[in-house]
């Protein structure tokens, strides 16, 4: 596939490069901005939105797909409408050496829509939808419980979803930030902790091994 994005010089590192060479430039940028708003546009709405051909649009639409850069397309769904009111995230402790056995009982639920190997408290945080309390109730005590793998469950529910985004790009943070006069330099914090610095706890023992597994 022909990189249309410009060849970088020898022993640059260039942001953005990707799966089979394809090198994100700022019209790439602009064509997955405008397929975020709308998945099924034409390729000539695409190519006019962008200010660039309609062969140069296409050829490009075609590169992010073969590239891996844009994966699939989906439908997003009005959850409420299909039955599925009630959303709630179950953060789970799970035992140490039996990742395995966790991943592949949580493959054969369904009502999983996501989830996330995470640091802190508990390892992992899964997102349900279901139809009402009682059935994330059953859910969680009589199925999420039963397995062998997982020691302690924690459900918190969700009651409203300001905001979800289908993806965010680099760009988007360049728009969105403030024009401002820099701030004059502060002394450090008391704690000594440099500012924007975060804390984190560490992983468990063990669960790193999850990401071995096949």
């Amino acid at each position: 596939m022909t990189d249309m994005s410009g060849s970088p010089s020898p022993g640059t590192q260039v942001p953005g490069r990707i799966g089979i060479g394809l090198q994100l430039d700022a019209t790439h940028m602009k064509i997955l901005e405008v397929l975020r708003e709308n998945g099924r546009i034409s390729v000539a709405a695409l190519a006019e939105r962008v200010g660039i051909s309609r062969a140069s649009a296409y050829t490009r639409f075609e590169a992010l797909r073969a590239d891996g850069v844009i994966k699939r397309f989906t439908a997003e769904v009005d959850h409420l409408r299909t039955g599925l009111g009630i959303t709630a995230l179950v953060f789970v402790t799970v035992r140490q050496q039996m990742w395995k056995q966790f991943r592949a009982q949580l493959a054969q639920m369904p009502e999983v829509e996501y989830c996330a190997i995470t640091t802190g408290q508990h390892d992992a945080m899964i997102q349900v939808r279901m139809a009402d309390v009682a059935a994330v109730h059953a859910l969680v005590t009589e199925r999420l419980a039963s397995i062998p793998a997982v020691k302690a469950t924690e459900t918190v529910f969700i009651l409203d979803e300001v905001l979800r985004r289908p993806y965010v790009l680099p760009s988007d943070r360049r728009q969105g930030r403030p024009q401002h006069r820099a701030a004059p330099a502060e002394s450090p914090p008391p704690s000594g902790v440099p500012l924007g610095r975060m804390r984190f706890t560490s992983a468990a023992e063990g669960r790193a091994a999850m990401h071995k597994e096949p």
